[in-house]
C-alpha cells in the first residue's frame, strides 16, 4: 500500500492492513472479559445478541473511523483540522482522542505485563504440582509484588517501542502478521483440546445451544444490554486508535468490506476463545461466569490439574500475550505518529518521549495494587478501574459519537463526502439511505449505551 499523501510510511499489503487493524482489535477483552460476560448472561443466547449488534453498531462506528483516517490522511487532530469547514473547532476533539489513547495504555501496559508473567510461570513448570489454594494464591502474590509488576510492565512497553524503531512495514507490518498468525494457530489448537476433553459436551451446549431459562435468571433485558455494551467495546472505538489505519490505506478498496473484515476477525478470535473456556470449565465442574478472575485464578486451577496443563496452559498464556501486545503496538504507533503528525518530530524522537510518558505514566496502575492500594478514585474504585471508567464508559461512547455527527451534519465533514469516500475503490458501497441511521438511531443507541455505563451497579 507504499506511500500516504504525505509520503509517510504505510503498509506494503493489504493483508498487512487488515492484520494490523484486527491486532489492535482484538485483545484482552476478546478472550478475558467476552467469556465471562458470555458465562455471565446466559451463554447462547447472549451470543446471537452480540452479534447482531456487532453488525448494527461496530461495523458502522468503524466504518466512521477509517474514513476520517483515510479522507486525512493524518492521524485525529490533523485529519478532522482538514476535513472540517473553515472556521469550525472540530479538531480539538482529536487532542481528547489522543488523551484517550494515552489513558488506555496506561493500564492496559500493565494487564498485558501480567499475561507475560503467566505464560513465563506455566513455560517454566511452577504450577507443576501445586494445589488448588497455591494457583489460586499466585495472582494476588504477582499484584502484591510492585518489582515483578514493574518488570513486566516495562517489558512490554519496551518490547512495543521497539517494534516501531523499525517502521511501519518492517517492524508493525511484519511482527504483527507474525503473531495474528500464531494467535490464530494457538486458538485453533487451544480449542481442539478443550473440545476433546471429557465432558466438554456440557460447556459446548451451554455457549452454543439456546437456553431460555438461563436468560430468564439473569433477565433478558441484562442480557440484551450487556450484549450491546460488549459488541460495542470490544474494537475500542472512539479514541481514534482505529483512525490511524485508515490513514495508511489506499483508495483501492471500500471501506465498508474493510470494516466488514476486521470485524469479523475480531469476532472470530471473541467466538473461539469461548470454544477454548467452557469446555473446560465444564470438564471441571467449574463455574462459567466467575467474573474477571476466570483468566487467573479458574483456568490456572483447570491447566495445573490437566494431562500436560503446563504445555497448555503456556499457550494459552502466549496466545493471550500475542493478542494484548498487538493491542498495544497498534496504539503505540498511533502515539507516536500523533506527535510526529502535531509537532513535526522525527518518528525516533517521538518513540522516545512517547517511550517516557508510557512508562512513568503506567506506574500508579502498577502500584494501585500494592504501594497505593487504599487509594480509591472513582466511586471507590482502584486507580486500573478508574482510568478503565474513564476510558470504556465515558471517552469510547461519547467519542464514537462525536466521529458520527462530525461525517454526518453538515457543520462537520457532511454524509455525502463521508459516503464518498468509504464508497472509494471496489467492493460492498454505503448507501445514501442509511443517513437516516447514522445521523439519528445509531448516536442515540450510543448515548444509551453511555448513560447505562453512568448507572451505579449493585
Amino acid at each position: 500500500m507504499g506511500k500516504d499523501l504525505n509520503n509517510r510510511e504505510g503498509f506494503k499489503s493489504r493483508l498487512g492492513f487488515i492484520l494490523v487493524s484486527a491486532g489492535c482489535a482484538i485483545g484482552i477483552g476478546n478472550v478475558w472479559k467476552f467469556p465471562y460476560i458470555t458465562g455471565q448472561n446466559g451463554g447462547a443466547i447472549f451470543v446471537f445478541f452480540y452479534l447482531l449488534f456487532l453488525v448494527l453498531m461496530g461495523i458502522p462506528v468503524l466504518i466512521v473511523e477509517l474514513a476520517v483516517g483515510r479522507g486525512g490522511k493524518r492521524t485525529c487532530v490533523e485529519a478532522f483540522r482538514k476535513l472540517e469547514p473553515s472556521g469550525k473547532k472540530w479538531h480539538l476533539f482529536g487532542w481528547i482522542c489522543l488523551g484517550g489513547c494515552y489513558l488506555l495504555m496506561m493500564y492496559y501496559t500493565t494487564v498485558s505485563g501480567w499475561m507475560l508473567s503467566y505464560f513465563y510461570r506455566f513455560i517454566t513448570g511452577q504450577f507443576n504440582n501445586s494445589t488448588s489454594e497455591e494457583v489460586s494464591a499466585s495472582f494476588a502474590a504477582l499484584l502484591d509484588d510492585p518489582v515483578e509488576m514493574t518488570l513486566c510492565m516495562a517489558i512490554v512497553v519496551c518490547a512495543g517501542f521497539g517494534v516501531l524503531c523499525f517502521g511501519v512495514h518492517k517492524g508493525l507490518e511484519r511482527v504483527t502478521k507474525v503473531m495474528m498468525s500464531g494467535l490464530l494457530f494457538l486458538i485453533v489448537a487451544l480449542a481442539v483440546n478443550s473440545i476433546l476433553l471429557e465432558n466438554s459436551g456440557e460447556g459446548l451446549a451451554f455457549y452454543l445451544k439456546p437456553n431460555w431459562d438461563s436468560v430468564e435468571d439473569v433477565g433478558i433485558i441484562n442480557v440484551i444490554t450487556a450484549s450491546i455494551t460488549q459488541a460495542f467495546f470490544t474494537l475500542s472505538l472512539g479514541i481514534g486508535a482505529m483512525e490511524i489505519f485508515g490513514s495508511y490505506m489506499s483508495s483501492d478498496t471500500t471501506l465498508t468490506g474493510e470494516a466488514m473484515r476486521i470485524c469479523a476477525l475480531d469476532t472470530f478470535v471473541a467466538v473461539i476463545s469461548g470454544l477454548i473456556i467452557f469446555p473446560a470449565c465444564f470438564s471441571f465442574g467449574i463455574e462459567p461466569g466467575q467474573g474477571p478472575s476466570l483468566i487467573f485464578v479458574t483456568l490456572p486451577n483447570i491447566f495445573a490439574n490437566m494431562s500436560s496443563g503446563w504445555l497448555w496452559g503456556a499457550l494459552f498464556f502466549l496466545f493471550m500475550t500475542f493478542a494484548s501486545f498487538s493491542t498495544v503496538t497498534a496504539v503505540f504507533e498511533n502515539l507516536v505518529v500523533s506527535l510526529c503528525d502535531n509537532f513535526g518530530w522525527s518518528r525516533r524522537k517521538s518513540i522516545i518521549v512517547n517511550l517516557i510518558i508510557v512508562l512513568f505514566g503506567s506506574m500508579p496502575c502498577v502500584l494501585g495494587y500494592n504501594v497505593l492500594k487504599e487509594l480509591k478514585i472513582i466511586g471507590g474504585r482502584d486507580v486500573l478501574d478508574s482510568e478503565d471508567f474513564v476510558v470504556s464508559n465515558i471517552l469510547l461512547p461519547l467519542g464514537s459519537i462525536v466521529f458520527l455527527l462530525f461525517c454526518v451534519l453538515k457543520s462537520g465533514w457532511g454524509f455525502e463526502n463521508f459516503r464518498r469516500e468509504v464508497n472509494t475503490g471496489k467492493g460492498i458501497k454505503l448507501g445514501r439511505g442509511l443517513k437516516l441511521y447514522f445521523t439519528f438511531i445509531l448516536p442515540v443507541l450510543i448515548l444509551l449505551i453511555f448513560i447505562n455505563g453512568l448507572v451505579p451497579r449493585s
